[in-house]
């Protein structure tokens, strides 16, 4: 009964924290040493295990790299760092020396390529995540490039994680090159890729090699992919075709290459793992129809020439993710194949307290000096109180690298860090500037039902409605807000994470508390559009929802006697947005006085199902066929220029392309300079080249990996402009 339950819960084997096997924890170090220096003060000649990062080594749990760190250490081994190298040569990836067991590579907290250019493909010269905000300090496509530097320093494993690393375990499409590009466990020749949230496959894993185990030995642990010959033997597998069928295509064969049956050799197999052949067997009666069974994808040559394939891919791709039921994936690039086992149980409670507790230092590396690190300044007196994200909206890849399943921690490990921040952070004027993560009110919301969360392989817990087995009960929440509130020295707790209002008007007691004690003036949230169109391909709810959530949140700051406004973030070009339905949210954001000081254009990052909507123009939310109906696709510069223009319509900039297009699309009756008119006739101005685009939104705002971000605000009781100011996300 006790396995059944944990099966149910989905919970790992063993806890995070129960290795003691051949390892000894050792004394928290200041800093995880970033030089040989260091490393002499510590006592060390060699470290077991380098984290090479593209990010500034920031010591706070919500960077990638401490957090790994620390947790490693916490584990009994030697972590060094190194922070941004320069990847012109192997010098600076040699400076800590070779390290004992293996090299873990990451990008940092964004992928380096979102983190490099804008949605328009222009060059950033800045990064958050960089000293003195300067750009430029990490290649291209970084897990790649650090990755074959590591390789040529020293013949060790290399191990790649992060976010950069995770949305490109399969082939993909990259819109910077405007091709599918093969799993970049292939251009990087990285011995090993660790997706979503890395601890638990990462603990095993460094434990593992400290064992004296080799990498042969360790190609079937949750939340990996490896290369291989053959899948795993005694594994069972299914054509993707036989999950979701495509249908016949004539006359064109089929694109499959069969794996061979091979009789079983166990001589064979443990001779060389590596080269055994899958034995198909038929599952047994007793065991469930996920267990020890793989998908076998349509391989890399076909999803890149047929992007029907492409979008049935990526369809079944998020049909196993919930870790509770998820098969592992195949995929042959050429003669060899990309193994994605399952993914890595989430993390418990007791776990997720124990990452968050470890002895973060709080600050940048003393490195550093005074320099300035954007991204630190902006969350160093934020809290992040769980992980994960049931949303699934298209656009955003936090579900696919942190799961639908929301981890949560304790009440007490929250107000212990609340306390922290009080007594550590140099300058702290006793405001929290956030109690969140990817979003502000799923704290401890998960599925009532273990046998249904278990199995379950929906897309979205929210849409298109709020499934009946979620748990909407917002109490735990608001009860950690009156806590944290309380907290001695504590003057403010702000809330800047994204509130999911489809959510929060399920239980208007958590509105009340959110509006009447932790709102600052304004409130952001995402409502990304007004029509129906684009509104289904993200899988976000309709307007009439964010009214009941103005009701609510109108309400409650008139009865606290605060003068406060909603502001509603917004998304230009997404796949199945026609010029119509931008029109009608330029009139809708007219109509309601908000005028948007930066506005984003849609960004297709890697394995996200809208950017399968933009390469594929079909729609894998629901079944891909030959003969589906195709999503529109704004296109072209010209075409997203408009639809930017259209988010800012009071800026005369962008008036002249919006009066041609109006022209064009026989609305000529909303130019004019009444109050039903969008834009006003005549020419304004003619402004100097690129003048417009710098009304566009730096994008290192608001993208996955940066999840405590706070945007800017007006102080509270801000006297009531004509046009309420917005920004979109």
């Amino acid at each position: 009964m006790v396995a059944k339950q944990h099966m149910q819960r989905m919970r790992a084997e063993r806890d995070l924290f129960s290795y003691t096997d051949g390892v000894h924890a050792a004394q928290a170090a200041p800093f995880l040493p970033m030089s040989r220096k260091e490393m002499k003060q510590l006592g060390w000649t060699q470290c077991d295990i380098i984290i090479v990062t593209g990010d500034a080594y920031v010591d706070h749990p919500s960077f990638g790299m401490a957090v790994i760190g620390r947790m490693l250490e916490a584990q009994g081994f030697k972590v060094g760092i190194i922070s941004q190298p320069d990847w012109t040569s192997k010098k600076d990836f040699m400076k800590l020396g070779e390290p004992k067991l293996f090299f873990g590579v990451t990008a940092g907290n964004m992928d380096s390529m979102i983190n490099r250019y804008t949605a328009d493909r222009k060059l950033r010269h800045d990064d958050a995540y960089t000293a003195g905000n300067v750009g430029g300090k990490r290649p291209d496509r970084a897990v790649t490039v650090y990755t074959q530097r590591c390789k040529e320093a020293f013949k060790v494993p290399v191990v790649i994680g992060g976010i950069e690393a995770s949305l490109r375990r399969i082939a993909h499409y990259d819109y910077w090159s405007d091709k599918v590009r093969r799993s970049v466990l292939f251009d990087s020749k990285a011995d090993m890729l660790i997706f979503g949230n890395a601890e638990r496959p990462l603990a095993e894993v460094a434990h593992r090699f400290a064992a004296g185990e080799t990498l042969a030995e360790m190609q079937n642990i949750r939340g990996t992919a490896v290369l291989r010959k053959e899948p795993l033997p005694g594994w069972f597998g299914v054509d993707s075709t036989e999950v979701d069928q495509i249908g016949k295509i004539d006359p064109i064969p089929s694109p499959y290459e069969m794996i061979q049956e091979s009789s079983c050799d166990s001589k064979q197999s443990e001779a060389n793992p590596q080269e055994a052949k899958v034995v198909q067997i038929q599952p047994a009666k007793t065991r469930r129809p996920w267990e020890m069974t793989y998908v076998n994808l349509p391989p890399y040559d076909v999803v890149r020439a047929q992007k029907t394939y492409y979008a049935h891919t990526s369809r079944i791709l998020h049909q196993e993710t919930n870790p509770g039921c998820a098969r592992a994936l195949v995929q042959r690039h050429g003669d060899r194949i990309v193994w994605i086992n399952p993914p890595a149980y989430p993390l418990e409670t007791s776990e997720m307290d124990a990452v968050f507790d470890l002895p973060y230092a709080r600050v940048p590396h003393p490195s550093y000096g005074k320099a300035k690190i954007p991204a630190y300044d902006m969350i160093k007196t934020s809290v992040n109180i769980m992980r994960g994200c049931f949303g699934g909206c298209t656009f955003c890849s936090i579900t696919e690298h942190e799961g639908r399943i929301i981890q949560s921690r304790s009440e007490e490990s929250i107000i212990k860090e609340v306390e922290q921040i009080r007594d550590k952070v140099p300058g702290f004027t006793g405001v929290i500037s956030d109690l969140g993560g990817p979003t502000a009110n799923m704290y401890k919301l998960r599925c009532k039902h273990p046998k249904a969360e278990q199995t379950c392989r929906r897309m979205s817990c929210v849409w298109p409605d709020i499934c009946g087995h979620m748990d909407t009960d917002q109490s735990p929440t608001v009860n950690l807000y009156r806590k944290a509130r309380a907290v001695k020295g504590i003057k403010k707790i702000l809330i800047a994470s994204g509130v999911r209002y489809d959510l929060a008007v399920e239980d208007p007691n958590y509105v009340k508390e959110l509006v009447q004690h932790h709102v600052g003036g304004y409130l952001k949230i995402a409502p990304e559009h007004t029509e129906e169109g684009p509104l289904n391909k993200m899988m976000k709810p309709g307007m009439s929802t964010y009214y009941k959530f103005k009701e609510l949140f109108d309400k409650y700051s008139k009865e606290a006697g605060k003068e406060q406004y909603l502001i509603p973030y917004f998304i230009s070009s997404h796949p199945g947005t026609t010029d119509q339905d931008m029109v009608n949210l330029a009139l809708w954001l007219k109509q309601n006085k908000f005028r948007l000081d930066q506005v984003q254009n849609f960004y297709p990052s890697p394995m996200a199902n809208a950017t399968t909507m933009y390469h594929t123009e079909s729609n894998p939310l629901h079944k891909v066929t030959h003969k589906s109906e195709k999503v529109f696709i704004p296109r072209g510069d010209r075409q997203r220029r408009l639809h930017k223009a259209l988010l800012r319509y009071h800026d005369e900039n962008g008036w002249p392309i919006i009066r041609e297009a109006l022209k064009k699309m026989g609305l000529s009756r909303l130019i004019g300079n009444g109050a039903n008119h969008l834009v006003p006739p005549g020419q304004t101005q003619k402004k100097k080249p690129g003048q417009y685009q710098k009304a566009a939104t730096r994008f290192t705002k608001n993208q996955p990996g940066l999840h405590n971000q706070q945007q800017p605000k007006n102080k509270t009781g801000a006297k009531k402009r004509p046009f309420k100011k917005a920004k979109s996300s």
